[in-house]
């Protein structure tokens, strides 16, 4: 079975990496998809985005990445995808995140949100946060993998 975890990543953090290297384990093959136009501004571009993905995920060989523009259920279908995976930090996630679902599941059912809890260690973490901190000069390390890490600093060096 192939599960499709999209989203923006904008950058990935270890906390996208807890959920793809878990959901790794449960799935032959884990889709990690870029959304190309996710309605948010983006600090990295799409092939940034996929670069650094695929750095953070050499060590898992059932994991690809790739990108898409449109419709979430659109690509899960034609890459034979059954399983949407969405992660959830807190309650307030699940709002959204169930309201989502819903909507996919309106418009294709041949997809499944499975719903993955983050680890409680990255249950605060938020790309929008990492792009924050990075910005202000703090410290990010424990945050996002290292290469990224480096990718935050010189953008916000320029």
């Amino acid at each position: 079975m192939i599960a499709l975890y999209p989203g923006s990543f904008d950058p990935i953090t270890l906390g996208h990496l807890d959920l793809i290297e878990r959901a790794s384990r449960l799935y032959e093959r884990v889709i990690v998809a870029v959304a190309i136009d996710s309605g948010k501004s983006s600090l990295f571009s799409v092939a940034q985005r996929q670069a650094q993905i695929e750095k953070a995920t050499v060590h898992l060989p059932n994991v690809v990445v790739d990108s898409f523009d449109g419709l979430t259920v659109e690509f899960a279908r034609a890459h034979d995808c059954r399983v949407l995976l969405r992660g959830l930090r807190a309650v307030s996630d699940f709002e959204y995140e169930l309201q989502m679902a819903q909507t996919n599941r309106t418009l294709s059912e041949a997809a499944e949100t499975v719903f993955l809890v983050t680890a409680a260690e990255y249950s605060f973490l938020s790309s929008s946060t990492v792009r924050q901190i990075a910005r202000l000069g703090g410290p990010v390390s424990h945050l996002v993998p290292p290469h990224v890490e480096r990718d935050l600093r010189e953008q916000f060096r320029e």
